[in-house]
């Protein structure tokens, strides 16, 4: 992992989106998804948050919908996650409370178990505190159905996630 602090705070403030999906995922909200990817330019970490009916079967990283039933953050946001500029001290509990609050319909549809996505959660957590951060689009992507590329050279790709709901 990159030793630079200003890369260490952009880790550490995406990891806390992550860890507030992992966090929703503890308290009942297993289909709760992200469809991570990276800016155009390569600059910007992004990640999309959604409910399983939102993702594609054919791809459990992917959204049918990106301006439906969805948020998103970006790397270049910094502290202000999904534009909230009242949540740049939220805890991890905090953001998960909040966006419970502001995000009632992603919720409902995000109640329930999906154990098997919440599996594959856990796995791409510990690869993404290693900073191998989940890569399902970009410009320079790859093709491969079985993997997600990541962030980090050293970690390489991790399993493609469960598919989704929609067709």
């Amino acid at each position: 992992m990159d030793t630079d602090p200003e890369i260490q705070q952009t880790y550490r403030r995406a990891l806390r989106v992550l860890r507030m999906v992992h966090e929703l995922h503890k308290i009942g909200y297993q289909r709760i998804r992200i469809a991570p990817g990276m800016a155009p330019s390569g600059m910007y970490w992004r990640c999309g948050v959604t409910h399983a009916g939102n993702i594609l079967k054919s791809h459990g990283a992917m959204m049918r919908d990106f301006h439906r039933d969805s948020i998103h953050y970006g790397s270049g946001q910094e502290d202000a996650y999904f534009g909230w500029e009242d949540a740049r001290h939220d805890t991890v509990q905090a953001l998960a409370a909040r966006f419970l609050e502001r995000c009632p319909e992603i919720a409902r549809a995000g109640l329930g178990r999906d154990w098997a996505y919440a599996g594959w959660y856990v796995e791409m957590l510990g690869a993404a505190e290693r900073g191998a951060f989940p890569i399902a689009y970009c410009d320079y992507g790859s093709d491969d159905p079985d993997w997600l590329m990541t962030t980090s050279d050293a970690v390489g790709r991790i399993p493609m996630p469960p598919g989704g709901e929609a067709a």
